[in-house]
């Protein structure tokens, strides 16, 4: 009979791990589910400086090298195609920020080609990368 009482008291003494298992679970699909994915322009630039830059959340983003290249997904993007991958993200997020990231050397007036096709679509928060001086 002690014997029965003492393997009742040793399962008594254990704790369940259940049901913080199931917490876990929860926390980790609600992180899932909520976190932004950002799709990186695929090329890495030197930003021009300024006075006034300021951090944004961004969801879209367009990158323009030194040689005046075009890049969005890791795709270098011809300056006729703009527009219809702008569409196509701007679908696919419709409450999301632009960024353009040019590169110091960049033209400028690929960065006016993009905001110029961001408008035609729709895209009303625009903003240009730069490097707080």
């Amino acid at each position: 009979m002690s014997r029965k009482k003492t393997i009742a008291e040793e399962e008594g003494g254990a704790i369940d791990l259940t049901p913080m298992l199931d917490v876990v679970f929860i926390m980790l699909i609600f992180f899932i589910v909520t976190a932004t994915f950002i799709k990186l322009p695929g090329v890495e630039v030197v930003k021009p400086e300024a006075v006034t830059a300021d951090f944004k959340a961004t969801s879209i983003l367009i990158a323009i090298d030194d040689s005046n290249a075009i890049w969005i997904d890791k795709q270098q993007v011809e300056d006729r195609l703009v527009k219809v991958t702008l569409e196509r993200l701007y679908a696919e997020n419709p409450k999301g920020w632009l960024v353009i990231q040019p590169d110091k050397e960049a033209n400028i007036e690929k960065v006016a080609l993009i905001a110029d096709a961001a408008r035609e679509v729709g895209i009303d928060k625009v903003s240009v990368a730069t490097e707080q001086s």
